[in-house]
């Protein structure tokens, strides 16, 4: 009810200066408790226990600034970042784009960030909280080694993270999506791992954030990949720089879309690594899912876990909640006693 009043005001304003002033929003906030790991709605999935599927996608809280506000509005899981080694600025503005009529965004923010040494030290702050954060970590636009820059975030950011997301998908950062190429993604693999195990934290599971816009090979060697390694899940998928049939006035915006257009070519890329893994990796599902219906379709299409953003800046943060309650009432409704129950059962 909050954000429906404020939400004229925050779109008359562009759009990083309202996202500016949610975060700011959700900080002042008393903290609520996390949700336990308990009930028809907890999962398990990479040796962590998830009181429910639904989590914040990365991109949202990229400095880690709010992660146990969001948790204490009822998602199960947040993720934090793209953070890189240095702080950096990201593309010139505007770079954030609402898309209205079509309940999208356009964004070509380019990993802006205040850096790992700023994000460790609040995430060591929230040390012993209860709440699962995954940390999304990313390379530096200038840097000259982009796979040691991931191997630094690793070593960094595995003592203070529930799991470590490797993103080579975003679109905004020139050349990062050729990491996604079968030889580049198994050097840098080897560097993470190599890396989170130096700092101690072998327990603590890698996932890979990977892009819609892929061929057929692409999936086929990206699973060979994920499975050799072992990852803890893939994470299906990142924005896309497709253009389906849009209304707005942006749409001609460079970036990566999200929102309701890219809903049917996410659902579609999870059905493909669903197969190409034989089921044999957890999938998370991101992209379009504004709904407890949407949720739902992505679980039963093979997600043992969903993620949100661009739905929130249309419905607010409190959205989460409401998909959480509506998940259970699905869940009941189609005859399973868990969710763990419904994934890939369509």
């Amino acid at each position: 009810m909050l954000f429906r009043l404020i939400k004229p005001a925050l779109f008359a304003l562009d759009s990083e200066t309202g996202h500016r002033l949610a975060l700011r929003a959700l900080a002042a906030l008393p903290l609520r408790a996390a949700a336990g790991a308990h009930g028809p709605l907890a999962i398990q999935v990479a040796g962590l226990a998830f009181p429910n599927p639904v989590g914040v996608a990365a991109g949202f809280d990229k400095d880690a600034e709010v992660p146990d506000a969001l948790l204490g509005l009822g998602f199960g899981f947040t993720e934090v970042g793209s953070i890189t080694p240095l702080p950096q600025a990201g593309n010139p503005k505007p770079r954030l784009f609402r898309l209205v009529e079509d309940s999208a965004v356009i964004n070509r923010m380019g990993f802006n960030n205040g850096g790992g040494a700023a994000a460790l030290a609040r995430l060591q702050a929230r040390a012993g909280r209860p709440g699962i954060v995954g940390v999304n970590i990313g390379a530096n636009k200038d840097s000259a080694d982009r796979i040691a820059d991931y191997a630094v975030m690793a070593r960094m950011m595995a003592p203070v993270a529930d799991y470590l997301c490797v993103n080579i998908s975003s679109p905004n950062t020139p050349g990062l999506r050729a990491l996604q190429d079968e030889s580049a993604l198994t050097g840098l693999l080897d560097a993470v791992i190599a890396a989170r195990d130096e700092a101690g934290c072998a327990a603590v599971p890698i996932f890979l954030k990977v892009a819609p816009d892929l061929e057929p090979a692409d999936i086929d060697a990206i699973a060979r990949i994920a499975l050799d390694k072992q990852l803890g899940a893939l994470v299906v998928s990142n924005t896309t720089i497709s253009r389906p049939a849009l209304r707005s006035h942006h749409a001609g915006e460079t970036g990566g879309l999200s929102g309701a257009p890219l809903r049917k070519l996410a659902t579609q890329r999870l059905r493909d690594f669903r197969k190409a893994t034989g089921a044999a990796i957890p999938l998370v599902g991101v992209g379009g899912i504004a709904t407890a219906e949407h949720a739902w379709e992505r679980i039963r299409a093979g997600a043992s876990l969903v993620q949100l953003y661009s739905a929130m800046v249309y419905e607010g943060p409190g959205l989460g909640g409401q998909i959480v309650r509506g998940l259970e009432a699905l869940m009941r409704r189609d005859g399973f006693s868990s969710i763990a129950e419904a994934v890939g059962s369509e």
